[in-house]
């Protein structure tokens, strides 16, 4: 900014990889991580998006198609906007979490939402909960988790980024946690090329016009 330089980024051009991620996670988390346990269906089971962007709308429309109800709490989103779309909009997280087995973060990282997946949330969600997490590990408050995963027998954490605490997780708990290598949401040849061509674009239209998109500075 000091010296006028222009910094842009391309929101949603990764969504789709993000969400269908998460579906995966939650399929292999369905399956008891394809161990040969008896397993059960996402079908029929109530989904909650914690925010509703780009990647929580992509997630909506694979989840639905899986026959899974879908619920979502935006404080900064008109109600009707969401329930346009076919989802059931709840008042609070906390309504959230108390609602669905299946809880999937789409919140930033800031100092309103950093360890603000606690204790008081997590013991709400019903039997058989999973926490999907494809947003940043500083939103979880990991010893409330770790509290959690003791208390329940059956909650499980599924995440595209490791926890600090990753390998205490993984021996108390094995069975129940997975963790991809690094994050790799937006780890697809789509994504990438999605990307690259629209900060092409960007770039083309602000040396065209002098007008920014989707300025970040």
């Amino acid at each position: 900014s000091a010296n006028n330089i222009v910094v842009e980024n391309t929101p949603g051009q990764n969504s789709n990889a993000v969400a269908e991620l998460a579906i995966g996670m939650m399929l292999m988390s369905a399956r008891e991580f394809y161990s040969g346990k008896s397993a059960y269906e996402l079908k029929g089971k109530k989904l909650g998006l914690l925010a509703y962007g780009n990647v929580s709308k992509c997630l909506a429309k694979i989840a639905k198609g899986l026959g899974m109800e879908v619920y979502a709490f935006d404080p900064y989103i008109a109600k009707a906007a969401i329930e346009a779309e076919g989802i059931k909009v709840v008042d609070t997280k906390e309504q959230l979490f108390a609602t669905c087995q299946y809880v999937s973060l789409h919140i930033p990282a800031n100092e309103q939402t950093k360890k603000s997946i606690n204790y008081e949330l997590l013991i709400k969600m019903p039997q058989n909960g999973v926490l999907v997490n494809t947003d940043r590990k500083e939103v979880i408050n990991e010893e409330d988790l770790m509290k959690i995963m003791v208390e329940k027998s059956e909650f499980k954490y599924v995440s595209d980024i490791a926890p600090d605490l990753a390998e205490t997780f993984k021996q108390k708990f094995e069975g129940r946690v997975f963790f991809t290598p690094k994050k790799m949401g937006a780890e697809t040849s789509e994504a990438n090329i999605n990307a690259g061509l629209a900060s092409i674009k960007q770039i083309v239209n602000f040396f065209k016009t002098g007008k920014p998109t989707f300025k970040v500075n």
